[in-house]
């Protein structure tokens, strides 16, 4: 798939992996509008607007618009697509990228429970009820690409409700992409499965050793590889890591593909579940 002349919105726009891929498109000559709720009006603590996005989408080749939008919001993500419709009169691609994260297990708040869960699980499904009849319509099929995570796979202290919320995303890929299917729209989900150094990331981890974390840019690249796939490659769950063969920044990071183990993962409760 070319991206030239293609209009694409990318929620969670405004840094980190979201802001990447929106400049990426950008770069590859796409229509693209930066969503999320931190702006040039509404600046938030953490690095990045939509506006500086947008701005970045344009020096790059391409056009952007900056929306701010509030995902718990559906009303909001409503105006989202509307406006996209009004300024480009298309949708060929929709990425749902934003995502919140909460420390805390059993014991999380149930307050910071529900807002994860609107923003992480539901605005996503909102976004592609929204978006399915115009993507549908697209003249080279519709493309949606969900950012999924590894913690979907299994117990990381302190990542309950995110690893929830991030299992329920890939559900939700497997599922549109059936339905969808006979519309014309791909579905698939980006499970990123290394750290990343987006600016919350690093801001969550500042001891860390971050010179062995993948760039924000070369995650981007494995997200454009996934959606200038042909309309046919549909329903598929592809973590970062598993994309070296085809994106060369990927496979320069030099590592092997990252997979949970012992005995709190979804794939060992599957096999012990066949000892009975």
């Amino acid at each position: 798939m070319e991206f030239a002349g293609k209009t694409a919105i990318v929620t969670g726009a405004s840094r980190g992996i979201g802001a990447a891929i929106a400049t990426e498109l950008g770069r590859r000559g796409a229509n693209v509008v930066c969503a999320a709720r931190a702006s040039v009006a509404n600046p938030l603590r953490l690095p990045g607007t939509v506006d500086e996005t947008a701005r970045a989408v344009s020096e790059a080749g391409g056009v952007g618009l900056a929306v701010p939008c509030d995902l718990t919001s559906d009303d909001d993500i409503e105006r989202l697509m509307a406006t996209t419709l009004d300024r480009f009169g298309r949708l060929d691609l929709l990425v749902n990228n934003a995502a919140v994260s909460f420390g805390g297990d059993l014991d999380i708040p149930m307050k910071r429970f529900d807002l994860l869960m609107r923003i992480n699980v539901r605005a996503p499904l909102v976004a592609t009820r929204l978006a399915r009849p115009h993507l549908a319509a697209a003249p080279d099929g519709g493309r949606i690409l969900n950012v999924g995570s590894v913690t979907a796979t299994g117990y990381f202290p302190t990542m309950l409700t995110y690893g929830m919320s991030k299992a329920a995303l890939e559900h939700l890929t497997v599922t549109s992409a059936a339905v969808l299917r006979t519309d014309g729209i791909a579905v698939n989900c980006y499970r990123i499965d290394v750290q990343v150094a987006s600016e919350g990331y690093v801001m969550n981890a500042p001891d860390a050793d971050h010179s062995t974390w993948a760039d924000t840019v070369t995650a981007a690249e494995g997200a454009l590889w996934m959606l200038s796939q042909p309309i046919g490659w549909t329903g598929r769950v592809v973590p970062l890591l598993a994309l070296a063969d085809h994106v060369p920044s990927i496979a320069r990071l030099g590592q092997e593909q990252f997979t949970p183990t012992g005995p709190w993962t979804v794939a060992s409760a599957l096999g012990e579940s066949l000892d009975l």
